[in-house]
């Protein structure tokens, strides 16, 4: 009999009561008790969830208070020295402040005088984010946290068949860096590590656990040697371990790594055949006759309903060669994927019918897993014959394809995506006409929500506010956020986007060709949760989307106004895309209507356009022979939406939580004037990668973390501008936050943003 199973599912809940939970709790509204409570509760619905489904096997250690590499950190000992607690016990408190930044208190979280919080970054090619560990060359791994074991216990007590998920030791190490030796070789942790796992894998086995699943998604990158040998070490001694143990590869193919995920001494292997379907002939061949085998044949990172008869013809086929050994699954943990469509009550009855979220993409599962033990089962065929009704009217949909889009793409020239003059000539007639001052200051672009904006977004939505109304609402909004900036004295300026809920969604809703869920919620990182906009289209701009607003807000002030707008790699990362047509071909489109925009900000005086692509590394390919393909796309793209303006038009670009240095010529060759990044986690090592490559344009390197509540004091920025100062020619250098400022609430932004102007002030005396 075939088994279904489930890599993880979402933690947020479907109404976002992590989120909530975890808020209040920051805030001191909710105890740790409260906290817990809610934790138990989201776990205990979201296990009865996926056994309502039908999942025979459940996963247990995919809940995490804010992000599972995180949690495993926590739980081998890895937390630096500035978060160490007095006890040497690691608390909730110890948890939230590796995340956020923490300052010193009497409970020891910030024993060493408190600290800024560890690096975020994505998680593989999405846009989840993870805290990056820090090792050390002394690193001591020790089991210091029993998350895990409660909720097995938990789970066992609601009699569940459940499987822990670890992420292997490959992966854990893979994913950290070593701080403060940069000549250590973070793969000598290994014999060091390995014991906790074994410690886990003990414990685990007393509890009654026969599976745990162990996700080593880096074999599905070009691994060096060195790496793939290691793997061979750690399974060879984690085999003397209890317990049967499923190694889950996801994202991308196995490739050249293929032979040696199949050949690991453990009992069962996962792989995406849905990112990779083209490896499903040679695992068969290549798998020991002893092992199981997962097949990830349902989208665990898009929305639209699987193709039922088509999957299971390749079910049937590794059932042949597999027998029992054969289990069905996501793709990939839910994690990527919102709750549950059923909640959805705003959706054409046409367009819901195409799509699933994590509970149906759970019950697509488990009915493919029925369908080969029970194929005669009615409730089989009458799910096969509407799979097979839902794919041919998507198919014949006269909304989807678009021949005046189509046409326009058809027309584009190389001429498109090229600006009138290079840099060096455009810089020039920029600082002319713009007259800055050295290391000019602004802002990424977006200003605190307030509740007051919400509820009057949420009026205006519900029919309560009229336009006229919602309109003088925003224009309050923007006056208060100029003033600020104004009296701050900073010296590019933004209206601070009251207007918009979502730097993707709010684009998307004024686009032809998306549609919008609402509760489609995506958790990003901690408590943060997006809500990505689905492309079922071709896309085209009906009318100006931000225009009035920004020429609003330049006539409040004689300082220059940047207009602000998401690129177009970024909108098709940040949604659901659709999958009969390329990526490539719905970022041009995406990047056409961009590009009327920017030409229609430009026609309303605005001097400075910023172009979002903050999901531009995130698009590369995990494999390095398929990144120039990408990379050419995705350029062009950027090139196509920018490239309308005159040469005195100033265009920026953002890009934030990314390694750059593998990249580096693609970001240049998108020709932006100005980008600003994330650095300040990271203490400016991001700028390596545009010292050595001599990067050609303006650099903006983010002087202060907008996701910690911790507002640092000028000393600090300062000090992380002198270290850019140094890579960085002054001439060439803006002063910013990481990213934009929508999560803060405005004293501690008001307060950053008066040290940033300050420690500007400061470098430029220093340089004069």
């Amino acid at each position: 009999m075939a088994l279904s199973h489930s890599l993880g599912f979402p933690r947020i809940g479907a109404d976002r009561e992590l989120k909530k939970a975890l808020e209040a709790h920051w805030k001191g509204e909710l105890d740790e008790s409260g906290l817990q409570a809610v934790g138990r509760q989201l776990r205990a619905a979201h296990w009865q969830l996926q056994k309502d489904a039908g999942i025979d096997l459940l996963p247990v250690g995919d809940f995490a208070w804010y992000d599972q590499v995180l949690t495993h950190s926590l739980t081998f000992g890895v937390i630096p020295e500035r978060f160490r607690p007095h006890s040497g016990k690691p608390s909730l408190e110890t948890l939230f402040g590796m995340a956020r930044g923490a300052v010193a208190n009497n409970s020891g979280v910030g024993c060493c005088g408190g600290g800024h919080a560890q690096e975020l970054t994505k998680w593989f090619d999405s846009n989840y984010h993870y805290l990056v560990p820090e090792f050390s060359a002394d690193q001591q791994f020790q089991l210091s946290w029993q998350q895990l074991f409660e909720e097995v216990d938990e789970a066992h007590a609601l009699g569940h068949s459940v499987k822990p998920v670890l992420i292997g030791p490959r992966t854990y190490l893979w994913l950290g860096k070593v701080k403060g030796d940069a000549s250590f070789d973070k793969l000598e942790l290994l014999e060091r590590l390995l014991p906790v796992y074994g410690e886990i894998l003990q414990r685990l086995a007393a509890q009654g656990v026969e599976w745990v699943q162990i996700d080593e998604p880096i074999l599905a990158l070009d691994l060096p040697q060195a790496w793939k040998n290691a793997f061979e070490r750690a399974y060879n001694l984690l085999q003397r371990d209890p317990g049967k143990k499923l190694i889950a590869t996801y994202f991308a193919g196995l490739e050249d790594n293929l032979g040696l995920a199949a050949n690991l001494p453990v009992d069962g292997l996962h792989i995406d055949l849905v990112r990779a379907p083209e490896q499903f002939s040679s695992i068969l061949d290549r798998l020991p006759a002893y092992k199981v085998l997962s097949l990830g044949v349902v989208n665990g990172r898009n929305v639209w309903r699987t193709d039922l008869q088509q999957t299971l013809a390749i079910l049937q086929q590794a059932q042949e060669r597999l027998g029992e050994r054969l289990w069905v699954a996501p793709s990939c943990s839910l994690l990527h994927s919102p709750v549950d469509l059923n909640r959805e009550d705003q959706l054409d009855s046409e367009l819901k019918s195409w799509l699933a979220f994590a509970v149906q993409k759970c019950e697509e599962v488990a009915l493919l897993t029925t369908a080969l033990n029970d194929p005669q089962n009615a409730k089989v065929q009458a799910a096969l014959a509407q799979s097979r009704a839902v794919q041919a009217r998507r198919a014949q949909s006269p909304r989807i394809h678009k021949p005046a889009v189509q046409a326009r793409l058809a027309a584009i020239t190389a001429a498109d995506s090229q600006r009138q003059s290079p840099f060096v000539q455009r810089i020039e007639q920029q600082r002319a006409r713009l007259q800055l001052p050295a290391l000019p200051t602004t802002t990424i672009g977006s200003f605190p929500q307030t509740a007051a904006i919400r509820l009057a977004r949420q009026a205006f939505k519900a029919g309560k506010l009229s336009a006229d109304e919602y309109t003088a609402a925003m224009h309050g909004e923007i006056r208060h956020a100029v003033a600020v900036q104004e009296n701050l004295g900073l010296d590019v300026l933004v209206h601070g986007e009251a207007e918009r809920n979502d730097m993707v969604e709010y684009f998307a809703e004024q686009l032809d060709g998306y549609a919008f869920s609402r509760f489609g919620w995506v958790q990003s990182y901690g408590s943060r949760c997006v809500k990505p906009a689905l492309i079922y289209g071709d896309l085209s701009r009906p009318r100006p989307m931000t225009v009035e607003w920004s020429r609003y807000a330049q006539t409040l002030t004689s300082k220059v106004m940047k207009g602000m707008l998401t690129g177009p790699v970024t909108m098709l990362m940040w949604s659901f895309p659709r999958e009969d047509i390329s990526r490539e071909q719905q970022a041009r489109q995406l990047a056409l209507a961009i590009r009327d925009e920017v030409v229609d900000l430009e026609a309303a005086g605005i001097k400075i356009v910023q172009i979002d692509e903050a999901a531009f590394r995130e698009g590369l390919p995990l494999r390095q022979a398929q990144w120039q393909g990408y990379l050419d796309w995705a350029t062009e793209s950027f090139r196509l939406a920018a490239c309308g303006v005159r040469d005195e038009t100033q265009i920026h670009t953002h890009m934030c939580y990314s390694e750059f240095n593998d990249v580096i010529e693609s970001i240049a060759a998108m020709d932006a004037d100005v980008i600003t990044i994330e650095t300040s986690r990271s203490d400016m090592q991001l700028l390596q990668a545009f010292e050595a490559f001599d990067y050609p344009s303006d650099i903006g390197p983010g002087v202060y973390d907008i996701h910690s509540p911790r507002v640092p004091d000028s000393a600090e920025m300062l000090k992380l501008l002198r270290k850019a100062a140094r890579r960085i020619p002054a001439e060439r250098l803006w002063v910013n936050p990481d990213c934009g400022l929508k999560t803060r609430a405005w004293p501690e932004t008001e307060a950053a943003l008066v040290n940033m102007v300050a420690a500007a002030r400061q470098l430029r005396a220093e340089l004069a």
